[in-house]
């Protein structure tokens, strides 16, 4: 029986569910505030020598998973650099391209005024003009160009799907 992770934007809080079976297509419900507005989380998992090692975050379960998850992490941040001093900074697709990549190596998903501003990148928009359109979505503790958002916490339940 999978197990499903979810975000729930909301909250900032990652949930476990539980399929009874494979092809579930109900969708989560956030157990704290009831938002149906979840989005499905890679599961953070490896395996080493035919064993599997806990997701990232669960050092109790074994040690070495952190530094695994860092190494991993490290290489793709440092490719992604090497790649930013290539980029057309005045090419917008090539920065939303770069946002998006960070975005997915971080984990952390764009809040709805940094989704459209990406999409506007993305489709050739000139970058003042979107920040200027946008500025004030942007500015908020979740937006790239606001800073860093807080990383979502774990909830340590398992819930039925």
């Amino acid at each position: 029986m999978p197990i499903f992770e979810y975000l729930c934007p909301d909250c900032n809080r990652i949930y476990s569910f539980l399929s009874r079976r494979a092809g579930e297509t109900r969708e989560p419900i956030c157990p704290r505030c009831g938002s149906t507005d979840l989005r499905k989380q890679v599961s953070g998992f490896a395996f080493n020598r035919g064993a599997a090692i806990a997701p990232p975050g669960d050092a109790d379960a074994n040690p070495m998973v952190d530094r695994l998850d860092d190494a991993r992490v490290e290489r793709e941040m440092g490719k992604l650099m090497r790649d930013a001093e290539q980029m057309d900074e005045r090419d917008p697709r090539q920065l939303a391209a770069m946002m998006r990549r960070m975005s997915e190596l971080t984990g952390e998903p764009f809040d709805a005024g940094m989704e459209e501003a990406v999409r506007r990148l993305e489709a050739g928009e000139d970058p003042e003009r979107v920040e200027e359109d946008l500025g004030e979505a942007l500015d908020g503790p979740a937006g790239m160009m606001g800073g860093p958002a807080a990383a979502p916490t774990r909830d340590s339940g398992l819930y039925e799907l």
